[in-house]
């Protein structure tokens, strides 16, 4: 599965070229402050996660759905065989018959 942000290109579809027209967007119209550099590494980057009350900040300041903003690409990823496993040897057999609680006192 690969996914795909696309802030930057939402964000140019609605005339905001800058993090800090972005930045003024969030504040504006959804209550969201965050910082310049938290602005830009969105704009810039593909982040790892994104918070979902971020998310829709961002969609409510673009006026924009989440499919605008990241695409999904749900087909499987391929992998390769990995080599078999082999079992492991069974531990020796002990006096008290392989039992795992203590031998009992007469």
């Amino acid at each position: 599965m690969r996914i795909r942000w696309k802030l930057r290109i939402a964000a140019a579809q609605r005339e905001v070229w800058t993090g800090s027209q972005l930045r003024r967007l969030l504040a504006e119209r959804a209550g969201l402050e965050m910082s310049a550099a938290s602005v830009s590494a969105l704009l810039t980057g593909q982040p790892s996660q994104v918070r979902l009350s971020t998310l829709a900040a961002l969609c409510t300041a673009l006026d924009c759905t989440p499919n605008d903003l990241f695409d999904l690409d749900a087909t499987p990823v391929e992998r390769s065989a990995a080599p078999a496993r082999q079992a492991s040897p069974a531990p020796p057999a002990t006096a008290s018959g392989g039992r795992s609680m203590p031998p009992q006192m007469r």
